[in-house]
């Protein structure tokens, strides 16, 4: 009996930014493809600088949003690279690049009962304020399951670190 089967989710849609809670939510998906027998389909939503009102009114926006494509497709392609490395990820996948805003794109793309969405889930702390409208979007508006990925340990360290250097705090040098 195969995964999708057994688990009836035959796609597992993820939100791709090159962000590490992103990257937390692609390895989180990879590993939910394989153990389902699914599909997995990394997605990078992007939209025009300034909006797609700022891009009707540049005199060049066509030859400007093929470069904003092709720029798109290379940031998606350099995560998956740097995630996978030159092997496959185990699975079959269908990388997908989309314009829009990423949660109506993602909910757009995750459009059938039997896919499940992976999302990062955001910041902890002061940032979560600022952070999670597509999480919640998501959650709100898509058809199918949600999984909101909370972030790695590594990326508050890493903010631990580089707030930091940014008010030139001394470190504590004795776990070193």
């Amino acid at each position: 009996m195969s995964g999708y089967a057994a688990s009836g989710i035959a796609r597992v849609v993820v939100g791709v930014s090159g962000s590490l809670g992103s990257v937390t939510a692609l390895r989180r998906a990879t590993a939910l493809a394989r153990s389902l027998g699914a599909e997995l389909w990394p997605v990078l939503a992007w939209e025009p600088p300034g909006g797609d009102p700022a891009a009707r009114r540049t005199p060049v926006a066509d030859v400007l949003v093929e470069d904003w494509q092709r720029l798109a497709r290379q940031r998606l392609a350099s995560v998956l690279e740097e995630i996978f490395g030159g092997d496959a990820p185990g699975v079959p996948m269908h990388a997908v690049v989309v314009r829009g805003a990423p949660g109506p794109a993602l909910v757009a793309t995750a459009d059938r009962e039997d896919d499940l969405l992976v999302v990062g889930a955001g910041r902890r702390g002061l940032q979560r304020a600022f952070s999670g409208r597509v999480p919640r979007h998501c959650l709100a508006h898509a058809v199918c399951p949600v999984l909101a990925v909370p972030p790695s340990p590594l990326e508050s360290q890493l903010l631990s670190v580089h707030r930091r250097n940014i008010w030139h705090l001394r470190m504590d040098m004795r776990g070193l």
